[in-house]
């Protein structure tokens, strides 16, 4: 369907705010509140606690697998054995990053945005990791927050604040006052959120750059709980009330500066021209903007750029084909792009490692029980998504392959990591891995069944491990009760 198929603009609503709408706040006193462990236990690895950023060798953009299958049978995370790593770290559940594949992940955006000036905003909500933040914040990025504890890292890790975009279908008061003090960007959501805005900017007392998130209603064709663009999305405001927003950024020039629009249309998406048309509807609603006078100068086109879960060697679009789609778009009204990378940044950077605890057979089910499990990582309970499931070592000759549920010990149905999985039978203790788990897998991790959330480490670009995050312990669970 063409783009200017997809839905009709009326510009004939309300032209003009009424009255006052906005309360008198007091004045809120803000703290950072993170706290993080600075304790480490005995350890052979190297710890992560450098400020300065490394030299790295020269990075590839392909988004290659950096966890793969060698000629001895063994699964290597870049020239590091899974399997040595499995034997020198604590026997649980943990999740291995590659430090090099994010490098290159970056570089390959970096590569594809040539020539324009853009902002690679990192969405936080795909994995909070401190470290990898710093990391990629040294590379350059900017940052995508949706909480206010998201700012609050953000600026721990030492984000550039003119590089970070404040979105969010409900953001609260305390937070935007923050993000107004920081001068970070902020997304208008909603009549609401517009009122909440101007109400952080008066506490604050600062202006605050703002763009209007404006659903272009274009189907992103992915499961409908990654859907955020469409007409019937809780995010953002529809296209045929842009001039009430409009005339409420107007009826408030020492509090809100419009500076640009934006869209998100979803997660996962694998067809960029999905995205070209929601440009071509951007760019003119961006003229009509203009038309009224306002200097609007950020086209902010989401995130959400799928990748390769199957392992089955797809062609899957690259950062350089979607900002190809929309470059010549960006370029006719100079622009300055905004991009919001999440999952395409750091999904396939990383694996869940888990330990087999046995093999079942119930009915015409095979069961392969391991330690790790949706507490550890939800996307397959959550939206029936596929990761790639591999032992980390050859299977013995006379293993038998069979299909199996791969399953952990949570207590509910709903606990599978993958289903219908063709596998040789793994003996008791042989590492499994989930593959492609960077991404919205620890940052959604729980302590559902008391599941402590784990550690994780990477491979640094000199092939050592890193600890990067200590596992929760049933002690950290307890302080919470303590003194009550």
């Amino acid at each position: 369907m063409a783009a200017t198929q997809l839905f009709s603009h009326s510009s004939s609503l309300s032209k003009t705010l009424t009255g006052n709408p906005f309360p008198k706040f007091p004045v809120l006193s803000l703290k950072h509140t993170l706290n993080f462990q600075k304790t480490l236990k005995p350890f052979t690895l190297r710890a992560v606690l450098s400020e300065n950023p490394t030299k790295t060798q020269t990075p590839t953009t392909s988004f290659e697998h950096c966890f793969s299958k060698k000629s001895d049978g063994f699964l290597y995370c870049e020239d590091v054995k899974v399997l040595d790593v499995i034997e020198t770290v604590e026997k649980r559940p943990f999740y291995l990053y590659s430090k090099r594949e994010i490098t290159r992940n970056v570089e390959a955006y970096k590569e594809a945005l040539e020539g324009l000036n853009a902002i690679i905003g990192y969405a936080i909500k795909a994995n909070n990791n401190f470290k990898i933040l710093e990391h990629l914040r040294k590379l350059g990025c900017g940052a995508v927050l949706v909480s206010g504890n998201e700012l609050r890292l953000a600026l721990r890790a030492g984000f550039d604040p003119a590089k970070c975009i404040f979105n969010g279908n409900g953001k609260l008061l305390e937070d935007l006052v923050l993000a107004a003090q920081e001068g970070v960007f902020v997304n208008v959501d909603s009549e609401f959120d517009l009122e909440n805005i101007v109400a952080a900017s008066r506490i604050a007392g600062k202006k605050v750059n703002v763009l209007l998130r404006i659903n272009p209603d274009v189907d992103p064709q992915v499961h409908p709980y990654v859907a955020t663009g469409n007409k019937n999305s809780k995010f953002g405001i529809r296209n045929e009330k842009l001039q009430w927003f409009l005339d409420a950024v107007k009826a408030h020039p020492n509090e809100l500066k419009l500076v640009g629009a934006h869209c998100h249309l979803g997660s996962t998406i694998t067809k960029v021209d999905i995205f070209r048309d929601a440009a071509v509807l951007m760019v003119n609603y961006i003229d009509e903007i203009r038309a009224q006078g306002f200097e609007v100068n950020y086209l902010n086109i989401g995130g959400g750029l799928g990748i390769d879960y199957y392992h089955t060697g797809a062609v899957l679009p690259k950062p350089r084909d979607l900002i190809s789609t929309v470059r010549e778009l960006v370029l006719s009204r100079n622009l300055n792009l905004i991009i919001e990378p999440g999952r395409s940044l750091i999904a396939n950077t990383c694996c869940l490692v888990n330990h087999v605890t046995g093999v079942k057979t119930n009915g015409t089910k095979n069961f392969i029980v391991i330690d790790g499990s949706m507490a550890e990582l939800i996307r397959p309970s959550l939206y029936d998504a596929y990761q790639h499931i591999e032992l980390v070592s050859p299977a013995p000759l006379e293993a038998e392959v069979s299909k199996f549920d791969v399953v952990g010990p949570v207590c509910e149905s709903a606990d599978f990591l993958g289903k219908d999985r063709e596998l040789p039978t793994p003996a008791k203790g042989a590492g499994l891995v989930v593959h492609d788990a960077g991404a919205y897998c620890m940052s959604m991790a729980s302590t559902y069944n008391l599941k402590m959330r784990p550690p994780e480490y990477w491979v640094e670009e000199d092939g050592s491990l890193s600890k990067i995050r200590h596992g929760e312990t049933f002690e950290d669970h307890m302080r919470f009760f303590e003194g009550l």
